[in-house]
Formats: C-alpha cells, structure tokens, sequence
C-alpha cells in the first residue's frame, strides 16, 4: 500500500509537533511506502532539517506556510471573474453560517457552499495559476467586505472595520496557500492509496483536494483537536475578527470530518470534542498514542522486588528499628513547568505530607516553557523556601530543602526512567492536560500515582491510581500520604498500571491498530484503477466485495492511470519551496 502522510509543522522537521509518533507509525510499517507532503511552519524549523528517514519514506515534498512566493501569473478577465465567484461564495458562507460554537454545527446550505468554493479555488489554482497573487490583491478585501454587507450576514460580520476586513483576508490568504501547490497531480497525491492527515486544519487540506480530484480516500488523525485550539486563540481581536475566523475554521473541520473515511482521536476526551464539532459517530476509532516501553524496561521490572525490599525495612521498625533509620520516601513531579502544571497547590499538599510522613522529599524535574514558566518556577522556589526553611542535623551543619527543583539531564536525573527509579510514588497536580505522556511513563515504570482529574487522566490511569479534584491539595495530600503508608498497595497498583500501560499505549498496539485501519479503509473503498499483475492479468481478490455491490460507490469516476502503476519508479525526494 501507498500512503501519502501529510503533517504540519511535524514530521519529517526535528523536533517537530507530533513528529516522534509519526516516526514510530512509519517505521513499524515497513511493508508499505510512504510519500510524505509536510508543511513547515518557520524559518528556524527548516533550518533544522530533517530526522533520518527509513527506507520506505520514497518521497517528501514540502511546503512552507510562514512564506508563499508569487507564481507571476496574472489573471485575465475569465480567470478573474471565477476567483470572484469562488472566493465570494467562501466569504458568503463565513458570514451567513450559524454563530460558531463547539455545539453549533454549520448548515447544510453553507457546508456545501464552503465545500464547492474550496473545490473551485483549487480548480482554478490548477488550471490558471496565480492563486496567491489573487488572495493578497485589493479584488478579494472588496468580496470579503460585499460578503459582510449583505443581507443575511451575521451582526458581528456587518460590524466588521477595514483594519478587521484586512485581518482575515490576510489569513484566509495563510490558509489557502495549499490550494495553489502542484502536488494534486497523478503523479503526486494522485498515486497514493490512501491520504493519511497527522492533524486537522491545514495539515487536511491537500487530503480534501486528492479526494476531490482522485478519490482517494482520507484518514485523519487528531491528537489534539484543531478546531478547539482556534477557538481559544486571538482573545484579544475585535469580535467580527473572531467571528469570521471561527466560522472558516469550523467550517473547514465540518468538511474535513464529512470527507474523511475515518477519523482517530487520540482519547476519549479528544473523541467528544470531535462530536461536538459535528462529527459522524461511526467513523470514530480511537487509537491512544504509542510510547516506546523499552527505556522504562528495566526500571519497570525491577520495581517489584525494590517495593519488596522496602516492605521488609519497614517491617523491621516494629522489632526495635527506629523511625529515622527508615529509608524516606520520595515524591516526583516531572514535566515542563508552567502554571497550567498548578505547583503551588503541589507544594501546599506537600506540607501537608510532610506534616503526617517527616522526613519525605519531593523532586520537581523539569524545565520553564518560556518566559511564563521562567517566573513561575521563581515563584515556586520563593513559595518552597517560605514553606520549608532548610533542614540542618545541628547548630552548625548546612541545612538542604526537602524539596528540590532539578531539569533533566543533571546528577541522578539523566533520563526519565531515572528520575521515576528513585520515585516512592509520582504525582500530577495540573488543572489543565491532554493526553499525560509523562503519567504513561510512570505507569511503564510500574510506580504508583496520584493525579489530578483533568483531560484524559481518568481514561490513562483506569484503576490503576489515585485521582483527586484539581486544586485541591488536601485531597492531594491525603491520597499521596495513604500509598506512602501502604507499600503493598503501592506495589499492587504499581504492577496493574505498567500492565495496563504496555496492553494500550505501547508502540507496538498503536502501529497494529493503524495497520488494521488502512486495511479497513482501503477494502471499503471502491477500486479506482485496474489492479494486474506482471502477466497484464487481473490480480485475484484485488478488488474489495463492495466494488461488485449496486451503490453509490460504483459510480465510476474517469481518470487516468498514474505511471507508477505501470513502471517501476525511482525513489525520489522534492522539496517545494
């Protein structure tokens, strides 16, 4: 099978937004070949280059979205009379769609209005060129105001000012750069099996258009729903701005999830959010995130006999052994700083700790998240020396802060696995989180854990942890202080969760159920080019049942073979710049 992957500002870039995951999807599919068409989002991204690529990556095509240049075609009166009239049609639609909202759905009349607009402008793009041109001139500012003023137009988009009319035809012009690529030919996302989209949005739109132009059938994966993360932006833009921009993203997500064969959120919290945004429930699969267990092997499997050991220091206490000769228990705390994370009310549940368990340290590793989580992290070290003044043994030794602020990488926290190998119990206190990468860690490490009930916790964790209400750090404190007294019970969920961490979210399930999918959505997808063998003969079982069965889905659709088919190609990398 052929895929086309397509990403924004992910993979094949280093250090790409949902790049390590789509590196892991690739490489465990070996059997297929894989075209990757990706959108960088900056200078800085591209200048970083690529990661390694394995061998069944034959091409890559990118495409920057920070920069378009001009193709120096101008439009004649023909050419220009059709962008009117498509680009008009996608502004009308922006303006007379239902007032946006996660439980708004766009109406049927304006979907469709959207949709063929979409469709026109790429026509056009394809058969005239100069799209780019045609987006940043004065001809469409005027169509977006008409749209505004017309009657049936939304309050808030009659509202609209020039400075606002500026504003969004400078991002419907960002947004639509895909529209003016050359890669929907035969040869391009035109040979490809299946598009397979990494994220909505943007990164979707060259899989709406091979499926417009070729039939190929869309698969799109979210992780994190776009269309939420645009709603939550520009806070500060006048109303009409916000308005218009959410009507054109909402709209884009309602017919990018018509389009789409199946989508795959990344959890249950991600699953609702996608039902919400007018989602067809029967092409969801959830498929959770893979994560490499092989760093956390050894820490997880010898989990078991430290909890054992442990267990018999502790029972020694009640023959004579004093308290103080206990080994102490260690709380760990692991991600990037930020006040999302909530340390404060870590810290506060942490005297408490302290206060029922003496002698308990607390480890918080990680780094800021820019210039927010530098003074955050200032002010949690000013909170830790208020709330725990330094310990000394005597009048004259050098005291040490039962709590510790360390990054990664530094003396006994090299890697991840090293931290959670030195961890009692790990916590998670933040009031805001997606899916908790870091928590699934600890689970690989079969530690026990305490967490706060946000995101997708409740659906990571199962019965495999404590959860507590978020800012709230006597529940907090109470949850982490009942498994520091019971190391049977901290070993018993320990063991559960690294069991139920390498059952649901190792690589290894994430990449069978993707498999499983294309299969899926190829077999139901009706067959678009004769399939033969060496002979010139028809391949036995290459065309799927359904093909044969009266339908919508026999329809033919004439186009030609791509030469890939017939001759063997070379493997190739381009890059559009």
């Amino acid at each position: 099978m052929r895929i086309g992957l397509l990403t924004e500002g992910g993979y094949p870039y280093v250090g790409g937004e949902g790049g390590v995951w789509c590196d892991r999807l690739v490489r465990g599919l070996d059997g297929h070949e894989f075209d990757v068409y990706a959108f960088s989002v900056g200078q800085g991204q591209e200048d970083a280059g690529w990661v390694e690529l394995p061998p069944q990556v034959r091409r890559v095509r990118t495409a920057p979205l920070w920069a378009a240049e001009e193709d120096g075609v101008v439009h004649g009166r023909r050419a220009r009379r059709r962008f009117t009239e498509y680009y008009g049609e996608l502004t009308a639609a922006l303006c007379t769609s239902a007032e946006p909202g996660v439980t708004e759905k766009p109406g049927t009349a304006e979907a469709d209005r959207f949709a063929n607009a979409l469709h026109g402008l790429a026509e056009l793009a394809r058969d005239e060129g100069g799209l780019v041109a045609a987006l940043r001139s004065e001809q469409a500012v005027r169509a977006l105001e008409r749209a505004c003023r017309a009657p049936g137009a939304r309050r808030a988009a009659r509202e609209a000012r020039v400075s606002d009319l500026l504003t969004v035809a400078d991002h419907l012009e960002r947004a639509l750069r895909p529209l003016s690529l050359d890669w929907y030919e035969e040869d391009g996302l035109g040979a490809v099996d299946l598009c397979h989209a990494a994220s909505g949005g943007i990164a979707a739109l060259p899989g709406l258009l091979a499926r417009h132009f070729f039939g190929v059938p869309l698969l799109v994966t979210e992780y994190g729903v776009r269309l939420r993360t645009h709603y939550l932006t520009r806070p500060d833009a006048s109303p009409a701005v916000r308005s218009l921009l959410a009507a054109f993203h909402g709209l884009l997500t309602a017919e990018t999830y018509r389009a789409a064969s199946y989508l795959v959120p990344g959890n249950a919290h991600a699953r609702r959010w996608q039902e919400r945004c007018g989602a067809d429930r029967t092409k969801l699969r959830t498929i959770h995130p893979g994560l490499d267990a092989t760093p956390f092997a050894r820490v997880g499997e010898d989990r078991g006999e430290e909890e054992r050991e442990k267990s018999e220091k502790r029972e020694t206490r009640g023959k004579g052994e004093t308290r103080e000769h206990a080994e102490p228990h260690t709380l760990v705390w692991l991600g990037r700083v930020e006040p999302a994370r909530d340390l404060v009310s870590l810290l506060h549940a942490f005297a408490e700790v302290r206060a029922a368990e003496p002698g308990t340290r607390l480890r918080i590793v990680g780094r800021p998240s820019g210039p927010e989580g530098e003074a955050y992290l200032g002010h949690c070290r000013a909170l830790a020396a208020q709330l725990f003044p330094d310990e000394a043994d005597g009048p004259h030794a050098v005291g040490r802060n039962p709590v510790s602020f360390e990054e990664l990488g530094g003396p006994g926290a090299e890697t991840t696995a090293d931290v959670h190998a030195g961890a009692t119990v790990t916590v998670l206190s933040s009031v805001v989180e997606g899916f908790p990468v870091g928590l699934i860690e600890a689970m690989f490490c079969g530690r026990a854990t305490v967490s706060t009930d946000v995101g997708a916790v409740v659906e990571v964790i199962g019965g495999t942890g404590l959860v507590v209400p978020p800012r709230n750090p006597r529940a907090l404190a109470e949850a982490c202080v009942s498994l520091l007294r019971d190391p049977e019970r901290r070993a018993r969920l320990g063991a559960a969760a690294r069991a139920r961490a390498l059952e649901l979210f190792s690589v290894e399930q994430n990449v069978a159920a993707f498999r499983g999918l294309y299969l899926e959505t190829v077999a139901r997808t009706p067959v678009r080019r004769p399939a033969l063998d060496g002979a010139g003969d028809p391949q036995p079982f290459a065309a799927p049942a359904e093909a044969h069965v009266p339908g919508h889905w026999t329809e033919p659709t004439p186009r030609a073979v791509p030469t890939w088919a017939v001759e063997t190609p070379e493997p190739v990398t381009e890059t559009v710049r």
